[in-house]
């Protein structure tokens, strides 16, 4: 299958995620939440100026972006994809600064906040990342993520979900138990599902109703792959087969 470029992703989706979303709550996210979202997240976790932020798997840095130009914070963004982060740089202000690595390891350097943003789906094996995180933060610094939580997908799930490697939902009593050995204190969290639910029915609306253009910029094979995710990801949150958490950390020692 041919590699399609970052920046030929974004310019193929744009105009079905602006319809996708309300006026203002498009800020270049790869995800379900909304801009308002973002903010308040960013809010719970004390994110002001001076504030020195870590945001992991960053992708093309929407979210990352929006929170350091509007709240006036140093940030760095890490992910392990050059064609993203060539694109994250090019969108990006004087503020924000990012490298190329793969999570885990994680950058040192003492932040105040570390964000992870609808991408702990992906790590198969959570305790790793959320001890690399705590390792990362000052003491009384704060981790702010979104997390998927349910049982693991079954055979048949996984065989039905496109890059099932990187889906692997948690138990909430085993995010509970990684996040307290790795020393970070849930101090805020909301459930997000509704919320989430509605994002992905309407992002699936808006790439079904885009299907000529998307499928003439991306291809067959990547339109077929992104309804089918979309589809389940609407039906599993609906069902409750999945939760949606959005929470804050924070690391003892404070």
């Amino acid at each position: 299958m041919r590699t399609i470029g970052r920046e030929v992703v974004e310019a193929g989706l744009l105009a079905a995620r602006l319809e996708a979303y309300e006026p203002g709550e498009y800020v270049g996210q790869e995800s379900f939440m909304r801009a308002t979202e973002i903010r308040d997240l960013a809010t719970r976790a004390a994110i002001g100026a001076g504030t020195s932020v870590l945001d992991l798997c960053c992708g093309v840095a929407g979210p990352g972006r929006l929170i350091a130009e509007a709240l006036g914070c140093t940030y760095l963004g890490v992910d392990r994809s050059p064609d993203a982060i060539a694109v994250a740089r090019r969108r990006a202000g004087p503020r924000c600064r990012f490298t190329i690595a793969d999570v885990p390891p994680v950058p040192e350097g003492g932040f105040d906040v570390v964000l992870l943003l609808e991408t702990m789906l992906a790590f198969a094996d959570k305790a790793p990342l959320l001890g690399a995180v705590a390792g990362a933060l000052v003491p009384g610094g704060r981790f702010a993520c979104t997390v998927e939580t349910g049982a693991p997908l079954t055979a048949a799930e996984r065989s039905l979900m496109p890059a099932s490697d990187t889906v692997w939902p948690v138990p909430d009593a085993e995010l509970r138990s990684s996040l307290e050995d790795a020393g970070l204190r849930v101090t805020w969290e909301t459930d997000s599902t509704r919320a989430h639910h509605t994002a992905a029915r309407a992002l699936t609306r808006a790439f079904s109703e885009h299907a000529g253009d998307i499928r003439a910029h991306l291809g067959d094979a990547f339109l077929d792959d992104l309804l089918t995710a979309h589809r389940l990801w609407t039906h599993w949150l609906e069902q409750g087969r999945i939760r949606k958490l959005t929470l804050v950390a924070t690391r003892g020692g404070g």
